[in-house]
């Protein structure tokens, strides 16, 4: 069948499955990292098991108290979860399941009595080839990092040089500037740049010449913050001059996005750490605000809370400097994706970015995007299903640009990233 042939009803879901599956995807927003960051990138069994989301769900079904959890060492703490969640409980969850689609499709057991097997297998990798293999099997080209330009243990390992791995782009993390930016001025003073605590003096222009100092060292494709659930643009307050006389200046000057990830709710439970942070419904009047006030600016943006999905909708609709993306965090189960891409689909059209991993652990990306294919090929399917009995053909040609334009062109052309034929 010609790729310009109208698509039957009947056949349209295997052509989207095989399109779907034949596009590698961009994932713009992760926790991963480039070799050349050392240790910063996290990957293995054992990181794979003690990620928060695993830890939060071991505390439900074993009564093992967190201080006792946090005195073993890591490998302790991975065959904790791996006996309670795995071998004693089915591993029902979506957090579980995904430890076992990624363990399957590395050719590992998800059914082993201990994780012997596992970790020999992990120890033999070399890290650069093996990146190569986990983003063939999650159908990816790249991904984007998550850059902390002011933490110690990452940004020294900036100034290294070298060659750069294209598989990774960087993005400027911003939450120690915009949410802390009186407990970390210290830091940025240390480097040359005359700030005060306050946010007095020149403290604006030198924030703004920091950004575009690590702009030209990083090369980013986008600035990024995430926001608590009370976050409101503008206030009377230091993150509001900051947003308005360093941050936004400084994207503009690069030519890049401000990616703003609005929702988080930190630590409703400190005793177990990372996995102790819980969502909130924002007031999206804040980013009508941002978006009519700063038109020549660009703004990714991701929701924690569903209850915020539809009004994002309806502001993407007012504001084409707008792109919303990913399902995030708490988010990106499957029955949650479906359900705001939908909504999305039919009042964007294809004007959006669908998915993100999120990824904080490397192998992680394996079955965020194999879930990610599996819910989107019968959405799709659908949409285009209605399309055909409404009077318009479908192509194979017509499914091939929408999924480049979800999964790569949107975010490309959004950020200003030179399209690439990844094909």
């Amino acid at each position: 069948m010609s790729n310009h042939s109208p698509i039957s009803k009947d056949a349209l879901e295997n052509v989207v499955t095989e399109v779907l599956a034949a596009t590698p995807f961009i994932d713009v927003h992760t926790h991963l990292f480039a070799p050349e960051l050392g240790s910063l990138g996290l990957w293995g069994i054992d990181e794979l098991l003690t990620y928060h989301y695993l830890e939060a769900e071991l505390f439900r079904f074993n009564p093992l108290q967190p201080e006792a959890y946090w005195a073993m060492t890591k490998s302790q703490q991975a065959d904790v979860i791996w006996k309670t969640l795995f071998v004693e409980n089915p591993p029902l969850s979506e957090a579980c399941r995904g430890v076992v689609a990624s363990m399957h499709l590395l050719g590992l057991d998800p059914n082993a009595a201990t994780l012997a097997q596992a970790r020999e297998f992990f120890r033999a990798q070399n890290l650069p080839e093996y990146i190569g293999k986990v983003f063939k099997l999650a159908g990816i080209s790249s991904a984007v990092m998550t850059n902390d330009i002011l933490d110690p243990a990452e940004a020294p390992q900036w100034s290294k040089g070298g060659p750069r791995d294209p598989r990774f782009h960087a993005a400027l993390r911003l939450d120690r500037i915009l949410n802390q930016f009186s407990a970390h001025a210290t830091a940025l003073d240390a480097q040359g740049y005359k700030v005060e605590a306050s946010g007095g003096g020149k403290s604006m222009s030198e924030v703004r010449r920091f950004l575009g100092d690590w702009v030209k060292r990083a090369q980013p494709v986008y600035m990024a913050v995430s926001l608590d659930d009370t976050f409101f643009y503008p206030l009377g307050d230091l993150r509001t001059k900051l947003f308005r006389e360093a941050v936004l200046p400084a994207c503009r000057d690069a030519g890049i996005p401000m990616s703003l990830m609005i929702g988080v709710r930190r630590q409703v439970n400190p005793a177990i750490r990372l996995a102790g942070d819980a969502s909130g419904v924002a007031d999206l009047r804040a980013l009508e605000n941002l978006c009519r006030d700063f038109p020549e600016n660009r703004f990714l943006v991701s929701l924690l809370s569903r209850e915020n999905q539809h009004e994002l909708c309806v502001y993407a609709r007012k504001f084409a400097n707008m792109m919303p993306f990913g399902c995030w965090w708490f988010l990106n189960n499957p029955s949650l994706v479906e359900e705001i891409t939908r909504e999305r689909m039919e009042m964007l059209g294809p004007s959006f970015i669908p998915q993100h991993s999120d990824a904080r652990i490397l192998e992680q990306v394996i079955y965020k995007w194999r879930n990610t294919r599996r819910t989107m090929a019968p959405l799709l399917a659908n949409t285009y299903r209605l399309l055909i009995e409404d009077g318009r053909n479908v192509t194979r040609q017509d499914v091939e640009r929408d999924v480049a334009r979800l999964f790569r062109g949107n975010f490309e052309q959004f950020v200003g990233m030179k399209a690439s034929a990844a094909r």
